[in-house]
């Protein structure tokens, strides 16, 4: 059944109010730089879209609760670009070189898309190549600490000392044992993973209760066994959770490690137009750097719901 709810074009109001105020207020006079219809072509489209979505959640409960709910938060942040706009372009509060206008920023992804696309494939190469690596010796180490009291005398007073260290203080380190800096960069994004991973995948097995190992002990079930069935499982949690925390120390990571002698990556093309002070492409590459990251988090996420289906009602997520 039809049902209005004015929050639905709370963002299509607002993108309508900061389009107003960009085509009315003129840019300052001292603007030398050629205005680009980017900007403005951007918010013709966003502002469709919401209308759009306005009015399918009119007739669409699911899409109707999912805008409203989202609405200000999206309202709020068009807000703030229109502001970020009138600053930078209308009234240069703040100095234009290092904080371009909107149209500037959106003009780099048209004009240089291709090449920041090959720039994040390498990253993505070197990160997941690195997460990946991290991870599995983060759940096996783990492993071993949380279920061997022989293997936690041994190694937790190495992971203690060795741990806390930031990965990219291995970087001296780094370029001396591996002659490569793909390699050097991979071991450091690994490094950054293995830690998090490691502790929490040994904190989710050691608060396993021990009846469950004694139940199956008792049913001959063998360590291995145990392991794989019980104790993983019951764990998987924490391990998430640290795979959480290590994608967060890869991106960290990346960006240190891609400055050691990288040809190509995102943290390398960051460097680079700073350097030649493009800071419009800097701001680029930080938005690109922010969906990806947000993407690789929500399908992580995804994967865990799926993956923990059967604790749904029981850990709050």
């Amino acid at each position: 059944m039809p049902k209005f709810n004015w929050r639905v074009f709370l963002p299509a109001a607002a993108l309508a109010l900061v389009l107003l105020l960009h085509t009315a207020l003129p840019p300052y006079e001292g603007y030398r730089v050629k205005l680009l219809p980017y900007f403005t072509n951007f918010l013709y489209l966003l502002t469709g879209l919401f209308i759009a979505r306005g009015v399918l959640g009119i007739f669409n409960e699911k899409e109707r609760k999912k805008l409203s709910f989202k609405a200000p938060f999206y309202a709020a942040g068009f807000l703030f670009l229109g502001l970020y706009n009138i600053i930078t372009l209308k009234i240069n509060l703040i100095p234009g070189l290092y904080f371009p206008a909107p149209e500037r920023i959106i003009g780099v992804f048209i004009e240089d898309w291709f090449f920041i696309l090959r720039c994040l494939v390498y990253s993505l190469r070197l990160l997941l190549g690195g997460f990946f690596i991290g991870a599995f010796l983060g759940v096996a180490t783990g492993t071993l600490i949380g279920w061997s009291q022989r293997f936690n005398y041994w190694i937790m007073p190495f992971i203690r000392i060795v741990g806390p260290i930031p990965s990219t203080a291995w970087i001296p380190i780094a370029l001396v044992i591996f002659f490569r800096p793909t390699s050097a960069s991979l071991f450091l994004i690994a490094l950054g993973v293995w830690f998090p991973t490691t502790v929490l995948t040994s904190s989710g097995i050691m608060n396993v209760r021990k009846s469950y190992f004694e139940v199956s002990s008792t049913l001959g079930a063998s360590p291995l066994r145990n392991v794989l069935t019980i104790a993983l499982p019951a764990a998987a949690p924490s391990i998430f959770a640290g795979l959480f925390n290590g994608t967060s120390a890869c991106f960290l990571t990346l960006m240190a490690a891609e400055m050691i002698g990288c040809k190509f990556g995102i943290g390398w093309y960051i460097n680079w137009q700073r350097e030649t002070l493009a800071y419009s492409n800097v701001y680029a590459a930080f938005i690109v750097i922010a969906i990806t990251f947000s993407f690789l988090i929500g399908l992580q996420f995804k994967i865990r719901n799926r993956v923990l289906n059967w604790q749904k009602g029981i850990i709050r997520w």
